[in-house]
Parts: structure tokens; sequence; C-alpha cells
């Protein structure tokens, strides 16, 4: 029975490992490296002597582009480690499921089912070139087509619950929003990813704004005597999941930059009136 229950276990780790941090993780590579990227050179562009960068960055952010579907796509098959005909082939699938109205999670989600699918056959055939983007593909782009939507509509449902309740009731969810995408941000998944899925805005995006700084600044400072300028910089305006392997073995660490998160999201909701939106929402400093 307890060799059951250890097998059953290592299976979900192995599948929450591989869907939820891998895959995952390579996504918001894939948005950082598109639409992401993109926001940030339409405010670079703002500044005269550089407005060639502004017909750049429409290409990537305009709504009828399917840019950053097709980088989510590539991004999602090579975190699952596949092969590159099977990645490549994943740029479509990507696209496929954008343009659709999937949005990132559908583009993310038809990227899996291809890529996986695809993946079983990649290799093992001498028509390789042909089978291989085939049920990449087709598998990938019906799930994109049918169903990304349906999931893209979801997650906006709850975004939008969260951004009118944050209205509603802006000092206990100025606690809750800021506290849950900070330490979202600090653990091995992507904030950024998750806070332009659902598509929150407003106080909601500041307060996000506000704990994933507060966790990255926190850790920061906290590990200056340890870690240097060089650490000061690679935490306070990189990304504080570089300390996520200290938090499993010393999780005490983790209260304070959570505890900042809490104090500090309520001060940005009901105080300082701060708001944000979805792509800058999860990028904390």
């Amino acid at each position: 029975m307890a060799k059951r229950k250890s097998s059953s276990t290592n299976i979900f780790s192995r599948i929450f490992r591989r869907y939820f941090i891998d895959a995952m993780s390579a996504m918001a590579l894939g948005l950082f490296s598109s639409l992401i990227i993109g926001t940030i050179m339409n405010l670079i562009a703002r500044i005269p002597g550089c407005g060639v960068l502004s017909t750049l960055a429409s290409t990537i952010t305009a709504s009828d582009s399917v840019v950053t579907g097709a980088a989510i796509g590539a991004a999602v098959a090579w975190g699952l480690k596949q092969k590159p005909l099977v990645i490549f082939s994943a740029v479509s699938v990507g696209a496929i499921a954008y343009a659709a109205g999937g949005g990132p999670v559908g583009a993310y989600v038809a990227a899996v089912v291809g890529a996986e699918l695809g993946g079983l056959i990649s290799g093992r055939t001498k028509l390789d070139i042909i089978l291989s983007p085939l049920l990449t593909i087709v598998p990938g782009g019906l799930m994109g087509l049918f169903v990304g939507p349906y999931l893209n509509d979801f997650m906006r449902m709850l975004g939008n619950m969260v951004n009118t309740t944050t209205e509603w009731a802006p000092f206990p969810m100025g606690i809750a929003v800021s506290v849950i995408v900070g330490m979202v941000l600090t653990a091995p998944i992507s904030s950024a990813a998750l806070c332009i899925s659902i598509g929150i805005d407003g106080l909601a995006a500041g307060a996000a704004a506000v704990g994933c700084s507060a966790q990255m600044i926190g850790f920061a400072v906290a590990s200056y005597r340890d870690n240097g300028f060089g650490g000061l910089l690679s935490q306070g305006i990189g990304t504080s999941m570089l300390q996520f392997g200290n938090i499993l073995r010393r999780p005490q660490i983790w209260i304070a930059p959570t505890l900042a998160s809490a104090i500090l999201g309520p001060i940005s909701t009901c105080l300082l009136k701060m708001t944000n939106t979805s792509v800058g929402a999860g990028m904390g400093t």
C-alpha cells in the first residue's frame, strides 16, 4: 500500500513539474520574447528619435497579430524538450490557437497537446519530416480552434471577478492579490504569464505589481550580505525565484517578504490607488 501511494505521488510530481513548472516557465519565456518586449519597445518608442521601434512593436502587439501565440507554441515545445521538427511545428499550433481567440492559455494548452503527440512519433519513422508536423499541428490546431477560446473566456472571467472584487473590497483584495501574485513570482511559476492570462488590470494589477516588488526587493536586501551587489541586482530587478531552492530548505525566510506584500497591497489599493495593466502586473520592479 505504501509503495503504491509512493508511486502515485511520484507520478503526480512528475506531471506537475512537466506541465506546471517546465512548460509554464517556457511559456513565460515566449511571452517575454513577444508581447512583453513588444510593450516595452512601445514605451521606448515614445522617446524622441526612437520612433522606428513603434513599427516593430506594433507588429508584435497588434490585436490581430499571432506573433505571441507562435512564440508561446515554440517555447512550450522547447520546454517539454521535444525534437526540433516538433518545436518548429508548434509555432503553427500556437499561432492557430491565438488567432482563434484562445489567448495565451489557449496557445499553451494547444502547444502542449500538439507537442506531446508529435513527440510520440518524432524520430521514430522514415517519414518523420511529414508525420511529425502532421501529428503536432492537426491535434494541437484542433485543440486551439475548438477548446482554446473557451479556456480564454474562462480565464478572462476569473480576471474580471478579481478586478471587480478589488474595486468593491480594496483592502482584503489588496492583501490577497499582492500576496498570491508575489508568491507565484517567487515560486517556479510565471506571475507574468498568470496575470496576462487572466487579464487583471486596474487596482488589482497595481496590487500584483506591488506584491511582486516586495518579494524581489525583500529577498535582494535580505541576501545582500551573502550575495553582494550582483545578487542585489539579479533579485531586485531580476527575479526572486533565484531564492526558491533556499525557501525549500528554510521556509521561514519567505515570511518577511510575504508579510511586506500583505502590508503594502492594501496601501496600494486604498491609499495610493495604484493601477497597472495585465502585462505589467506580474513584472514586479
